[in-house]
């Protein structure tokens, strides 16, 4: 079995599959933000303000990782987005489930955008192996 991998470009199918993850999970995150907002308001807490910036920043970071995802720093960027909405779970408990749905779909889509580019690599090759 081949190691996922943490760092490069991949080929145009996974970087689409990787970067529409990424938006979805910066929607999320974005309305997670104003939730414990939110709630650190309604518990009467001091850090309200710092709980929404942290959660929109992580959003961004989302966002911005999506956004370079064909490039060599979306996919290192993807990870970080993966692991620090883990850690937001320190913060917010309700986050280990956004944290467990959003990082399955990325290994998962990672997975099956890698066989999926090597598939179609392998069949373009074919194809003009064919032509000649």
């Amino acid at each position: 079995m081949r190691l996922l991998p943490l760092v490069g470009t991949q080929g145009k199918f996974t970087v689409r599959l990787l970067a529409m993850t990424l938006i979805g999970q910066a929607v999320v995150l974005s309305f997670f933000a104003l939730v414990v907002r939110a709630q650190a308001l309604a518990e009467g807490r001091d850090d309200a303000g710092r709980l929404l910036w942290v959660g929109l920043g992580l959003a961004a970071l989302a966002v911005v990782a999506g956004g370079l995802m064909r490039g060599p720093l979306g996919l290192p960027l993807g990870w970080l987005v993966q692991v620090l909405t883990w850690v937001s779970a320190v913060l917010v408990p309700a986050m280990i489930g956004v944290a467990v749905v959003f990082t399955g779909l990325w290994v998962l889509l990672l997975v099956q955008g890698v066989k999926a580019d090597e598939l179609t690599a392998r069949r373009a090759s074919e194809a003009a192996a064919t032509a000649d």
